[in-house]
């Protein structure tokens, strides 16, 4: 453990219970296509998830979902009230301004997890987002933002330990990371943006532009803002909502200070 080496068991029943609990409701065919298992292999995690207690079948369908026990594993986690609060005020005035939904999260191991959201004050929303939501790390404009802004040997240990996971969708996403030095220019324009985002309740309805949140010279988190794809090009929403939004996590960022934790 001390190299950082997963127990493959343990990654693949996380990832399942994971993808279940962001889609509200999956069949067999769905979890293992989304989370590119075997089926015997599934199955087997299924199984040991129903016995947990954590999901069950639903009534007359193919289909399971998460239960409340899923809450307990939440139990002890103290949050980040400190973010939330130096943050609700500004993500509310900008989703006021603009009419799109904003959401702040933060950084838990490979996903980023969303800890506010505007989305009720929202008209413009497919679906509402609560607080424990994840999305892979590498698949958000949240994430992306997020790992462009931490220091050279945090990012490279982060990185290391995705890699070890041998995720297929992980190690290409990597790999266009490395070629394309996308972080690198995420750095310099300040905002990360994403298309057609996939982790959502609606794959590949919505995109994004995200920014991080500094304290002091560590990012902390991420703000996002999420519009329909359909209803504009990535390049006309980074010209009309990069500023707005990058000003807005920089507010936060300031905020921080004044809050005791």
């Amino acid at each position: 453990m001390d190299k950082g080496i997963p127990i493959r068991s343990i990654s693949r029943g996380i990832a399942v219970l994971k993808a279940i609990n962001r889609s509200g409701s999956m069949t067999m065919t769905e979890i293992t296509r989304t989370c590119d298992l075997p089926y015997p292999t599934a199955s087997r995690v299924i199984q040991t998830l129903v016995h947990e207690g954590l999901i069950e079948r639903e009534p007359k369908r193919r289909r399971y979902r998460p239960t409340a026990m899923v809450q307990s594993l939440a139990h002890g986690f103290q949050g980040d009230g400190r973010l939330v609060k130096a943050a609700r005020s500004h993500i509310v005035e900008l989703t006021r301004v603009l009419g799109w939904p904003i959401t702040l999260s933060s950084h838990v191991g490979h996903s980023m997890v969303i800890r506010d959201s505007t989305h009720a004050l929202s008209a413009l929303t497919f679906n509402e987002y609560f607080p424990g939501y994840a999305s892979p790390l590498l698949e958000s404009a949240a994430g992306l933002v997020f790992l462009a802004a931490l220091g050279k040997e945090e990012r490279e240990g982060l990185i290391q330990s995705m890699q070890a996971l041998e995720n297929k969708e992980w190690t290409q996403a990597l790999s266009l990371l490395e070629e394309a030095h996308l972080l690198d220019e995420i750095r310099e324009q300040g905002y990360a943006a994403r298309s057609f985002n996939r982790f959502t309740r609606n794959p590949g309805k919505t995109s994004s532009i995200a920014v991080a949140i500094m304290d002091g010279e560590r990012p902390v988190g991420a703000v996002s803002l999420a519009y329909f794809a359909s209803a504009m090009k990535a390049e006309e929403a980074m010209d009309r909502f990069a500023p707005q939004i990058r000003a807005c996590g920089a507010a936060i960022s300031e905020n921080l200070a004044p809050f005791a934790e």
